[in-house]
């Protein structure tokens, strides 16, 4: 959720610090600082954006080549200039940033203070700054051991960048459940919470491990050790990362730009795991394993907000196309009820950054009870990537709006070239389907674009609905998990409540809601339930709900019923989610444009949520 930037070389460490921290600015925060070493420590803090810490900044001599700089999303303590990192120790000799929860910090507070240290934050974080102080002076420690110490009396998850005014040559940083990437320049260390701020530099990474501790040093020095003391050998990796990437590229907002990037996002998931023209698919990460998925017992997929979303829909397609029974689970959850999971089983974890904390937890869970556990994420080199037994990456490239658009079509698009794999495998499927199925996959980016045409009778839509307080999303079958991924794309962005439901389940509740004020959005491309589908319309109707219809090209009858209708074009069934979410998407997206609402950046959400 927060992110670290640090820099130590012989650039000026502010403005590299400050573009980090804008690079970050997509990971959700609420204020943000830096502090720089010149002699002194320089710290400068502010709640709200960068652009309001830069402005602050101008009356301060930033002029250094060691900084450390932070964006907080606040756990401990509301978020204002005090709360904000860096957060310093007793003597203000040492400066610290850290994403994570310190789960015994009260414990540690009381100690601290019994020993007389005041606190001027509500922070965890500055609890650890002071620990890190007092073992350094106590035991007359460098500062990387006592960093290794203090790491060894907390509970909790953490990442941190500390820097010394006694030791202006050096940053010492460490992880454990939130992620850190070390980049290595020409005579310069960056370090920082993803790739982002580091690709303009350099594309030489190591990323770090639970539990290691990395030193960097002005001479080029880096050393990696666990917290119980053991040299790690770093493993330096390149990045498969361009900067066009992480611009608008001449759209107004990201989110708008990854929507209409789903043509290629699309497409590129696909490329070297289908072939049309031959008829089949070959997901590379099943290979290890392949007899073992495509025969387990029972499926278990886990993830969080949009990647459940994802799930569900894998869980239509992968019993319907491989005939295995499938479970989708909140990974949030699944840690905490103690689930029956088996040897046999087979975990499908579904995370865009690969960092998100409950799925993490709830595979760690998962790994005690000997199951295979199975990756499917974005980022490539995350916690999850390199947590799982086997994995495939969505190919989406960098997704900087908070809001996901086309690392949900890139994981629905993986989950459907799974669910044929398996089918084709474990003889669920005929070769002539096979074939037919591969074959309407293959068209789908093709379809997508002509879907993104669309835009300006979904702009039209969207003005009319864009003052509603409250909005139905309704669906059957692998499109009831199409109207949660709408709803939430709703709420998230435009801040109009709204709610999915199965279309027959709008009787039992939700049609008290509905009169003339209501949107009632009915996601209505399912041919198997068409029937079904304009009964359900026509209650609404009866009830003066106005009706928004995403059908397919062929349609006539929901079309005559509808207020307003999105056409789309005809797919294979089990892969129309691919091409209904879109509408969804820009319909959201163009609300929140005309509400005034922060597309990129709504409030109180993170991008990446890495604490509990």
């Amino acid at each position: 959720m927060c992110g670290i930037v640090a820099y130590l070389g012989e650039k000026q460490a502010y403005p590299i610090l400050i573009e980090g921290l804008q690079r970050l600015e997509y990971r959700g925060y609420d204020s943000a600082g830096v502090t720089l070493v010149n002699g002194k420590l320089v710290t400068i803090k502010k709640k709200g954006k960068v652009r309001e810490l830069a402005e602050e900044a101008k009356k301060f001599d930033t002029s250094s080549t060691i900084g450390i700089g932070h964006t907080r999303w606040a756990t401990h303590g509301e978020p204002n200039d005090a709360n904000a990192h860096p957060q310093l120790s007793a003597s203000g000799k040492i400066a610290l940033v850290h994403n994570g929860i310190i789960e015994n910090h009260t414990i540690l507070k009381a100690l601290l203070e019994k020993h007389g240290h005041k606190f001027t934050s509500d922070t965890d974080t500055e609890i650890l700054a002071h620990l890190i102080e007092v073992y350094k002076d106590l035991d007359d420690l460098s500062l990387e051991d006592a960093v290794m110490k203090a790491m060894n009396k907390i509970v909790g998850a953490y990442a941190i960048a500390v820097i010394d005014v006694d030791d202006p040559d050096k940053i010492v940083a460490a992880r454990k459940q939130s992620p850190l990437v070390v980049g290595i320049g020409e005579n310069e260390f960056l370090l920082a919470s993803d790739a982002s701020p580091i690709v303009s530099y350099t594309k030489k990474v190591v990323y770090l491990n639970d539990d290691e501790i990395v030193t960097v040093t002005r001479d080029g020095g880096m050393v990696i050790k666990t917290v119980s003391n053991q040299l790690i050998d770093p493993t330096v990796e390149e990045l498969d990362l361009d900067i066009e990437e992480l611009e608008k590229g001449g759209y107004e907002h990201f989110m708008h730009k990854e929507i209409h990037q789903q043509v290629d996002t699309v497409s590129d998931c696909m490329r070297g795991r289908l072939n049309a023209n031959e008829g089949w698919v070959h997901v590379g990460g099943l290979r290890e394993y392949n007899n073992k998925i495509a025969h387990a017992p029972r499926i278990i997929i886990a993830g969080c907000g949009t990647s459940w979303h994802s799930g569900l829909i894998g869980e239509y397609l992968i019993e319907e196309l491989a005939r295995i029974p499938v479970e989708v689970e909140y990974a949030s959850e699944l840690r905490y009820r103690n689930p029956i999971i088996n040897e046999s089983d087979v975990v499908i974890a579904i995370s865009q950054s690969g960092e998100t904390i409950d799925t993490l937890a709830a595979l760690q869970h998962v790994k005690e009870k000997g199951a295979l556990i199975y990756g499917i994420v974005n980022v490539v080199g995350s916690s999850i990537a390199r947590f799982t037994d086997a994995g495939s990456y969505i190919h989406a490239g960098p997704e900087i709006g908070v809001a996901s658009t086309k690392a949900f079509t890139g994981q629905v698009t993986l989950l459907a070239m799974m669910a044929l794999h398996l089918g084709h495998e474990n003889g669920a499927l005929s070769e002539s389907e096979y074939r037919h199925l591969v074959s309407e996959l293959a068209q789908i980016p093709e379809k997508i674009g002509r879907v993104l045409e669309l835009e300006e009778q979904i702009k039209y839509i969207a003005a009319e609905m864009k003052d509603a307080n409250n909005a139905l999303y309704l669906g059957r079958g692998v499109n009831f998990p199409v109207a949660l991924e709408g709803a939430l794309k709703l709420k998230e962005i435009s801040y109009i409540h709204a709610e999915g439901y199965p279309a027959a389940e709008m009787k039992h509740g939700p049609i008290a809601l509905i009169d003339e004020n209501m949107p009632v959005v009915f996601i209505a491309t399912n041919q198997s339930a068409n029937e079904k589908i304009l009964s359900n319309i026509q209650e609404v109707k009866a009830r003066k709900g106005r009706v928004i219809a995403i059908v397919d090209e062929n349609d006539k009858e929901i079309s005559a019923l509808s207020d307003f209708t999105i056409k789309i074009p005809a797919t294979a069934e089990p892969f129309t989610p691919l091409l209904s979410s879109i509408p969804l998407q820009l319909l959201s997206y163009h609300i929140a444009v005309m509400r005034g609402c922060d597309v990129d950046m709504p409030r109180n959400l993170a991008k990446s949520v890495t604490v509990e």
